[in-house]
């Protein structure tokens, strides 16, 4: 698979290649540290502290601690987040307190576990020890939260109960990402000297599920594998590896990836959307298929604006963008891929290597 793109060096994105990218990002960001999706969007906690972590890779420090400060500042007694700021939730507020009808919002576990992705990656970049004892306890109460939620089967539910989410089932993508921030989470508990041993269970359970109980995922609403994250986050996040991997990776090829474009969201429509393609290329890192990641992260500059600001998709049987959106997560999702490729940063593997066993060993110092 040697198809054309353009393959960018560090010599490239030090002359300013991302420039566009991380403009678009601190255009968006608030003076609150807000980072919303796009133009009067809403912001959720995941994509949000993805942005953080696209900023902190090019060196914006001081924005990606204002993004942190917003989680903080805005996290709720129970640790978690709504999964949804900018619509009833004022994004400026320094502190949410809520009322009756807020109450039913959803707070998503998948959300609000990705701080201790953000949170490590920070570290993982700057060695911040102060940031690092700043933000544990923020890490700890969200991470509880989350698996308060966790079945006796391993799986995560994939949001609090309320009366507009009554559904009790769990989401494979979901579950997969936080299989990956408990990794992280572990990881700073160890490095902070408090160690959580219930996580460490935790997450063996959650890894057992991902792997050998497809039956506790989508129980209640239609299947998600039309969509390609169902397909490469088990791979992504080191829950599914060696040659299950591989074979996992090679039975949707065909299906998912659109040669010389990128990755498909979902399967019956005509459009990749770049994050995904980024994410997909973070997976064919992590099993070792580095060519067909560079291919995959090359093609997706042929995605960007005049200015350098990556669009959030495109259509490829109309030939457009679509949606006519550049969201700042989609920005962040590439520089996350090109550190993971180049070797920006300290955090450059973050994503692309174990970490933390399943038995709770460290596979490397934290």
């Amino acid at each position: 698979m040697t198809d054309a793109g353009t393959h960018i060096t560090k010599a490239e994105v030090n002359a300013g290649f991302f420039d566009g990218a991380v403009a678009r990002i601190l255009q968006l960001q608030r003076p609150s540290g807000a980072i919303p999706w796009y133009d009067n969007g809403v912001l959720d906690p995941w994509n949000h502290t993805e942005a953080a972590m696209g900023l902190a890779v090019m060196g914006k420090l001081d924005e990606a601690r204002a993004a942190y400060q917003f989680l903080a500042d805005n996290q709720l007694e129970n640790g978690a987040w709504w999964a949804q700021y900018g619509a009833a939730v004022p994004m400026d507020d320094h502190q949410y307190t809520g009322n009756e009808e807020d109450e039913k919002r959803v707070q998503d576990t998948n959300m609000c576990a990705y701080i201790a992705t953000g949170v490590r990656h920070y570290f993982m970049v700057t060695g911040d020890r102060k940031f690092l004892n700043t933000y544990w306890p923020v890490v700890k109460r969200a991470i509880n939260f989350v698996l308060s939620l966790q079945t006796e089967h391993g799986d995560i539910r994939w949001t609090a109960p309320s009366v507009t989410t009554p559904e009790n089932d769990a989401l494979i993508t979901g579950c997969s990402s936080i299989y990956k921030s408990l990794e992280c989470a572990i990881a700073l508990a160890e490095k902070v000297g408090d160690p959580q041993a219930h996580w460490i269970a935790a997450r063996a359970k959650l890894g057992a599920a991902l792997r050998d109980k497809p039956e506790r995922f989508d129980r209640t609403w239609a299947s998600k594998d039309n969509y390609s994250m169902d397909w490469y986050y088990p791979v992504l996040v080191g829950a599914i590896t060696g040659e299950a991997a591989a074979a996992r990776i090679d039975a949707k090829w065909d299906t998912f990836v659109t040669k010389a474009k990128g990755c498909r969201c979902v399967i019956d429509q005509p459009w990749v959307t770049i994050a995904e393609s980024c994410e997909l290329a973070l997976a064919l890192l992590r099993i070792g298929r580095r060519s067909d990641a560079e291919m995959m992260f090359a093609w997706q500059h042929q995605w960007r604006d005049e200015g350098g600001a990556y669009w959030m998709g495109f259509q490829f049987a109309e030939n457009v963008p679509w949606p006519v959106e550049k969201p700042a997560w989609t920005a962040a999702a590439v520089i996350l891929a090109a550190d993971a490729l180049l070797g920006l940063t300290p955090a450059h593997d973050l994503f692309t290597r174990e970490w933390v066993t399943e038995a709770g060993m460290l596979a490397v110092p934290a």
